[in-house]
């Protein structure tokens, strides 16, 4: 053991990841990823958390023996939650927001949700909407709600398995969940409809510490007995955290993963389109953040066939002179263009190649843009995550944002913000790389791409 560092938990949609996180400095030592494979049933297509937990353990105990872990943290992706029945174990398995199911009652749903005034949660497809999927879950399986005791949200779920404290908190449950009512700070009226208001775990800050770890996760990782469990976060609130105590608004933040997440601080008044997929999220202080958001990362991939290509300068004038490119969605029932007709305007790029991932950046940019303004983005952008390290996206980005664009470093995008959950006193900013530009190219680029947007 050769220090003492933050050990962050992150559960994106894509991959399991452990980081172990300087505390001073807030830069990752080490991460290592699993994948997040869904397996198909029974009852429904569920998270392996198994697997998770056995990686998770023996990744705590390698990181302890190198590094020296003093605090657990966790971030997870949203929409999401766990069902602890009264033996402590899940009560069912935890579901795959991207299963349908709960499409089937979608008219019977939406006669009992909250209006988005209450809630600033979008109508949503599939499972991403939290309560479309209890709603689903209690009514094909009659008698789960009464061998539920805890209903946890997906990263306190970790920290009931590292603690046994069962707890929720306002960043997942204020992310389209239709169960957080934003203006009020208190859970929305549909907890009582689903019959989950005395369920659901007490609602804590992120910054919370839930316990220390349970004598058999210090047996098993070699943890002191006292290391402290952080209540946890959603992934895109984590992102966004280090900039809400660093940075004088107006800014905004954009959050890339499988989902590309983009929330103004500061911005100008907007009124949310649910519509658009635009909605009120909560930050870490329980503070409502206007924010709008598309499937960028899985947009990517399938594009990009899961080819890992980088775009040289030949590539990028090429496709900017061609004026090759991608309109949306791809995604076709999330983002900002649901229901349009997407499909290349010029000759498709071959796949694997340069041509092709400079395309893709300069549609997931343009996308990316279109969202701020959907928010009222004000001031500099500051881009987390892999998008980060696409010179193509990057550059699109402040082109069509007009703004000043900043990558910002780290291998995935949330380990900081999670990681300043358990150290509060951490003010150390770090100064902002240069920003990226475009060019005059990428500008008239940008305004063709526009225009084909608006005649589809």
């Amino acid at each position: 053991m050769t220090g003492s560092c933050i050990a962050v938990i992150d559960i994106g949609k894509t991959n399991a990841k452990l980081a172990v996180v300087d505390p001073d400095t807030l830069t990752e030592l080490a991460v290592v990823t699993r994948p997040n494979t869904v397996l198909q049933g029974p009852p429904w297509p569920h998270f392996d958390v198994d697997g998770h937990w056995a990686f998770l353990l023996d990744a705590l105990s390698d990181f302890h023996r190198d590094f020296g872990i003093s605090a657990i943290s966790v971030t997870t992706h949203g929409a999401c939650a766990a069902l602890i029945g009264h033996d402590g174990r899940l009560a069912a398995p935890v579901l795959d927001y991207e299963h349908n199911g709960s499409d089937s009652l979608a008219t019977e749903y939406d006669a009992v949700r909250p209006p988005f005034s209450e809630t600033g949660s979008p109508r949503l497809s599939m499972g991403l909407n939290l309560g479309a999927q209890l709603f689903w879950q209690f009514h094909n399986n009659p008698g789960l709600l009464r061998e539920v005791r805890h209903v946890v949200t997906y990263p306190q779920y970790w920290g009931y398995r590292l603690t046994g404290v069962a707890a929720t908190d306002v960043t997942s449950l204020g992310c389209h969940t239709d169960l957080w009512n934003p203006h009020a700070g208190q859970p929305s009226a549909l907890n009582a409809t689903l019959g989950i208001a005395e369920k659901l775990a007490p609602v804590r800050r992120p910054g919370d510490v839930l316990g220390p770890v349970l004598s058999d996760v210090a047996k098993r990782t070699g943890l002191a007995a006292d290391t402290p469990v952080y209540c946890g976060i959603h992934d895109s609130n984590a992102s966004l955290l280090p900039h809400l105590m660093y940075r004088e608004a107006p800014f905004s933040v954009v959050s890339s993963g499988t989902w590309v997440i983009a929330m103004a601080i500061g911005g100008l008044p907007v009124t949310p389109d649910p519509a658009c997929d635009t909605l009120i999220n909560v930050n870490a202080f329980g503070d409502p953040v206007p924010s709008a958001r598309f499937m960028g990362g899985r947009e990517h991939d399938l594009l990009m066939n899961g080819a890992a290509v980088e775009a040289d300068a030949a590539d990028t004038a090429a496709v900017l002179d061609a004026g090759i490119m991608f309109l949306p969605p791809l995604v076709a029932d999330t983002g900002p263009f649901q229901g349009g007709r997407s499909g290349w305007s010029g000759a498709e790029p071959e796949q694997g190649s340069g041509r092709r991932s400079a395309a893709t950046g300069f549609y997931l940019a343009l996308v990316t843009a279109h969202c701020l303004g959907l928010v009222g983005h004000r001031g500099p952008v500051l881009v987390e995550g892999p998008f980060a390290r696409n010179h193509c996206y990057l550059e699109m980005l402040a082109t069509a944002s007009g703004s000043g664009v900043f990558p910002m470093t780290g291998a995935t995008g949330t380990s900081q913000g999670a990681a300043l959950l358990a150290a509060p006193g951490q003010r150390h900013q770090g100064a902002l790389p240069p920003p990226v530009r475009g060019t005059e190219k990428h500008r008239a680029y940008a305004a063709r791409w526009q225009q084909c947007v608006r005649e589809t």
